[in-house]
């Protein structure tokens, strides 16, 4: 059996990895919002204000630590005030991006600001550059978030809610490149710094403005927003607009017009869809060693609010609805992602994974019936928990595996460990999708004992869960050995793991 060695220096604390890197997006885009989050309170399954209690309590386990809503898309095209007051005094709307559906408008500013509280999530509130105004979005900003007796605080109150509520994260429009106004990057420089300076403070509720940033490794579009703030080489600190950039990257494995199948593919799929998903580490970099030029002490933070995969829609449902099954070969995509962000978290300060509930590559899917499953992805989620707020140790891989893809050598090993209150965590994959791996934990540093190991597999890469089998794919126990430098495990094909150890 292949044998593949893991260095990892117990004693080398690092850079904190932020729990916000483990955040989830929640659009109004087919059944994310409306089926999934909101059944509305006259429906049979158990809900609290519509807000559905079985989705509460999956996401609760995960120790979900921020929701970025409306959207995406439909961010810049939702005007705030007609989502508060009465429901049957709502006006309708038209979600013209995705489906071209009529909304009823029921799951506005207060039911999300309840699900947050129920889920124990900081809000993200995206706000409307395309199609809004600055005035609409700094009273969003005041009606939320103010204490006192202004007009918005009066609204507030009159629709049933006195105290003000924390909101830190504020994101400046949507891919202003695209659907959030087809601008140019100098353009939505220009409206960044005007809507963050119109984004107030109030109390101590300090906002984190996040200026909406490139589609994967647009360096032009990023460094135009940096020089809206900051100098190259000035030798001064940025200044203090908006707090962080965003970027968006999917993993698409296909083309934009034929993505492929979540479920029906082939090895050599497999491994496009593995190669695409590790450019994320070219992608972060790139951004990082440009903001370094411009920003040496990492006073802007980097953020990627929409990731994951994206396949062609179930067959029989919406195309504009984005439902896909999530299988094997998903969840090892997001562990390799973590691994990434927990080796950039010194600039990477936030992510988003797209979508939640019901769209793209979900934590959940859920029926009208009142099915709920949690993915091959949730698990991946639920199993790096332990990394939340730790600091990152130093991982090398010294003795992997590779595989030839169109001449380019795929590391087929991928790994990442922290500590926190004396323990570590070890997060290993095999993204070998036909061979089992030994992996030797060269540990060093320190003598850790009582490891606990987990494992999430499963027969093959396309297998998913159903409501019918909802643990084909689930975690389970993973033997860990002592061996001469330090622990062994042996991994399956395909397989992500932990190994939890105490210091």
């Amino acid at each position: 059996m292949p044998e593949a060695r893991v260095v990892i220096d117990l004693d080398v604390p690092g850079a904190t990895i932020s729990r916000h890197l483990y955040g989830h997006f929640a659009e109004h885009l087919g059944r994310c919002i409306y089926g999934g989050f909101y059944v509305g309170e006259d429906s049979d399954i158990p809900n609290a204000g519509g807000i559905r209690l079985d989705v509460v309590e999956a996401l609760r386990a995960l120790q979900i630590p921020n929701l970025r809503w409306p959207g995406g898309c439909f961010a810049d095209e939702y005007h705030w005030k007609d989502g508060i007051g009465p429901k049957a005094d709502r006006p309708s709307m038209v979600n013209t991006h995705w489906g071209n559906v009529e909304e009823n408008n029921h799951f506005g500013t207060h039911e999300f600001m309840a699900l947050c509280e129920l889920l124990g999530a900081a809000p993200y509130v995206n706000g409307n550059v395309g199609s809004g105004t600055v005035r609409e979005m700094s009273e969003w900003v005041e009606y939320l978030t103010r204490e006192g007796d202004s007009p918005m605080v009066r609204q507030r109150k009159a629709n049933g809610r006195d105290e003000p509520w924390k909101v830190p994260f504020w994101g400046i429009g949507n891919e202003a490149w695209g659907c959030g106004g087809n601008l140019r990057a100098e353009a939505y420089a220009d409206l960044a710094r005007r809507y963050a300076t119109f984004l107030k403070d109030h109390g101590d509720n300090k906002l984190y403005r996040i200026a909406a940033g490139a589609a994967d490794d647009d360096l032009a579009w990023t460094e135009a927003l940096l020089k809206a703030v900051s100098c190259l080489g000035c030798g001064r600190d940025p200044k203090n607009i908006f707090q962080a950039i965003s970027f968006h990257y999917y993993t698409v494995a296909g083309s934009w017009e034929h993505k492929g199948s979540a479920t029906d593919f082939g090895l050599d799929d497999y491994y496009r869809t593995i190669q695409k998903a590790q450019g994320i580490e070219r992608v972060i970099k790139a951004h990082s060693a440009l903001m370094d030029a411009y920003d040496p002490e990492r006073k802007i933070g980097l953020v990627l609010d929409e990731w994951g995969t994206w396949w062609d829609v179930e067959p029989g449902t919406n195309p504009g609805f984005l439902y896909q099954q999530n299988a094997m070969r998903d969840a090892l995509v997001a562990s390799l992602h973590f691994d990434v962000f927990h080796r950039h978290s010194e600039r990477l300060v936030m992510a988003n994974i797209a979508q939640t509930v019901n769209v793209l590559q979900a934590m959940l899917l859920t029926d009208e019936n009142g099915a709920l499953v949690r993915t091959p992805t949730y698990h991946v989620f639920e199993m790096n928990k332990g990394h939340h707020d730790a600091a990152v140790l130093p991982v090398h891989v010294v003795e992997g595996r590779t595989h030839d893809l169109d001449g380019t050598a795929m590391e087929l090993v991928s790994a990442s460990a922290s500590v926190k209150d004396g323990r570590a965590l070890v997060s290993l994959s095999n993204l070998d999708p036909e061979s089992s791996l030994d992996v030797v934990l060269d540990l060093r540093g320190a003598d850790p004992v009582e490891p606990i190991g987990r494992l999430l597999t499963a027969s093959t890469p396309q297998t998913h869960n159903t409501a019918a089998a909802p643990d084909a794919v689930a975690p389970a126990p993973l033997m860990v050995e002592p061996e001469s430098r330090g622990l062994r495990v042996t991994l399956p094909p395909h397989s992500f793991a932990t190994v939890s150890l105490e210091l």
